[in-house]
Parts: C-alpha cells; sequence; structure tokens
C-alpha cells in the first residue's frame, strides 16, 4: 500500500498544465501575473538563503557576488546585469522573451537583495547546511510556479533551450557546459564555492519536479 504523503511528492515528469497556464507569453490574467510574481519572489529568497548560508552558492550566485564583490555592488544589482547581459545573447540565437522572462530579470534580483538583507550570515556549519536545504526547496517551488504560468523563460533557461535548438547537443549537456563556465568563471572572481554549490548541483533538478508535481495534484483537484 502506498504512501498518501510520498505520493502527493512524487517527482513530475514534464511541465504540467494548471488553471494558470498561458496561452503566450504575453498572455496576461491578475491571477497568472500574481501567481508568476510570488513564483519569482520564492526564487530569489531561495537564492538568497544559499548565499547566507556561506558554504556555497547556485553557479550563477557564485559568478554574481565574484562580479558584486570585484565592482562594488549589490548582488540585487550584480544579478540584474548578469541577467540582462545574458538576455543580450538571445538576439542572435533568434530566442523571444516573454513577460514572465522580463519579470524574472527585475523580480529574481529584487528578492535576492531583500534575502541578503534579511537573513543573517551564518558561521555556524549546521545552520548553514539547513539553509541550503530550504534554500533549494524555495528555488524547486518558485521554479514550478513561474514555469507553469508559461510567460517565457528566464534568461538563463531560455539561453540553455535556444543553444540545444541550435546546436542539437543535449540539453543536459548544455545545461552543464553553461553552469559549468558560470562556476568557474565566478570562482576565479571570489565568489564563494563548497559544499552548498555541490548540493544545489545535486538536489535542484529533484526539488523542481517534487514541486512541478505538486502543483500538477493541488490543481487537478
Amino acid at each position: 500500500m502506498s504512501n498518501p504523503f510520498l505520493e502527493f511528492l512524487r517527482p513530475h515528469k514534464t511541465v504540467p498544465t494548471t488553471p494558470w497556464t498561458a496561452n503566450s507569453r504575453w498572455d496576461l490574467a491578475p491571477v497568472r501575473t500574481v501567481v508568476l510574481f510570488v513564483g519569482l519572489f520564492i526564487f530569489g529568497l531561495g537564492d538568497s538563503l544559499l548565499i547566507q548560508s556561506e558554504i556555497g552558492n547556485a553557479p550563477w550566485s557564485v559568478l554574481a557576488q565574484g562580479i558584486a564583490n570585484r565592482l562594488d555592488i549589490t548582488m540585487g544589482w550584480s544579478t540584474f546585469g548578469i541577467s540582462s547581459l545574458v538576455l543580450l545573447l538571445w538576439i542572435p540565437l533568434k530566442e523571444k522573451p516573454g513577460f514572465g522572462t522580463l519579470s524574472n530579470i527585475a523580480l529574481i534580483a529584487i528578492a535576492i537583495q531583500v534575502g541578503v538583507t534579511i537573513f543573517p550570515t551564518q558561521d555556524s556549519f549546521g545552520v548553514g547546511i539547513l539553509y541550503c536545504l530550504v534554500g533549494i526547496a524555495m528555488v524547486g517551488i518558485g521554479s514550478s510556479l513561474y514555469i507553469t504560468c508559461g510567460l517565457g523563460p528566464g534568461p538563463r533557461d531560455g539561453l540553455m533551450t535556444a543553444l540545444h535548438n541550435k546546436s542539437g547537443i543535449r540539453i543536459g549537456r548544455v545545461r552543464l557546459g553553461i553552469e559549468g563556465t558560470v562556476l568557474i568563471a565566478g570562482w576565479l572572481l571570489g565568489g564563494t564555492v563548497g559544499l552548498g554549490t555541490l548540493m544545489f548541483a545535486t538536489l535542484i533538478g529533484q526539488s523542481i519536479a517534487i514541486s512541478l508535481g505538486v502543483v500538477s495534484r493541488i490543481t487537478a483537484k
């Protein structure tokens, strides 16, 4: 006999269609927009927990932190600048942004800055681990909400899919190449790499899949 709770947390293999899923990248509606904004804000706060854990950031935050330290700017502005530059790479790849893409750039940067302001930096390794686990769960939840809106991928996800479509290289390998390049660049610039980075790389896929499953089952009822 299956456990109802474990069944509820069963990972989803695809992106489910929900009551708020759009028909196009600019198909706006009040509920859909709220879900998008909430999802992006949860994502950014989760990312900020990894930063404040002091035991290793997610790869893109490693780069953002390295640039922020070198240019003496905030993490929020660094994240915003990186996202904007990545979006420019869409032009030669002929990828088109949506409302969700532009919202991703602004809201995640704001949420990260809010998070690093309100969440205290940890010097306890145990609390740092907890920060990472909660942060990874929040990034998964936030991702599942904004992805199911169907209003366009974030700059990084759009770059990944566009490179995959243009090159024919498996999407997993494309993602690995992008994340690896970003991680090395961020580390060279002084961003924090550690156990938290490994935890994120290992667990984020499962976190998103579980969250998509939960969203699918809740909205199906």
